[in-house]
């Protein structure tokens, strides 16, 4: 399985506002940061801020900060908001389900239950882990330095 870009982009914005939690950010400086369009970063940035787990401050002071603490958000939730379908195979998407008769094996197809439970078990182990986890003295390090580059 491989994310959306959108989720990818999302986890590199949560990790780049929990390494500064001292002051709030723009979109432009994550953008530069990750050498990212900064026009798919808002994108990314406004998603995060609908789900709660971003907040955004506008005027001239404003910014954006971590909605909640690192510790609280969970990988797995920010995989599972990011990404808009998560099936490994069309037959397990809840919209083709909803279709009759688009395979022959349904609904004894024993492949549907293996990657099923494969699925599961990837969100059980994303779930294991915070954004605080994800926020090592080593990227802090490297935040900074690239932002020292500047």
């Amino acid at each position: 399985m491989k994310l959306n870009l959108q989720t990818d982009y999302a986890l590199r914005a949560l990790i780049f506002l929990g390494s500064r939690t001292d002051r709030l950010s723009s979109i432009r400086e994550i953008a530069e940061t990750y050498r990212i369009s900064e026009t798919h970063m808002v994108k990314v940035i406004h998603r995060l801020g609908k789900g709660g787990f971003i907040e955004t401050l506008r005027g001239r002071n404003g910014g954006i900060r971590l909605g909640r603490l690192a510790e609280t958000i969970r990988i797995g939730a920010v995989v599972s908001y990011m990404e808009e379908d998560m099936s490994l195979l069309d037959c397990l998407s809840h919209k083709t389900c909803e279709r009759e008769g688009t395979c022959i094996l349904m609904p004894s197809c024993r492949l549907r239950g293996v990657l099923s439970e494969t699925m599961q078990a990837m969100m059980s182990v994303l779930d294991r882990y915070t954004l605080a986890d994800m926020i090592t003295p080593f990227e802090c390090e490297r935040l900074i330095r690239n932002e020292t580059k500047d």
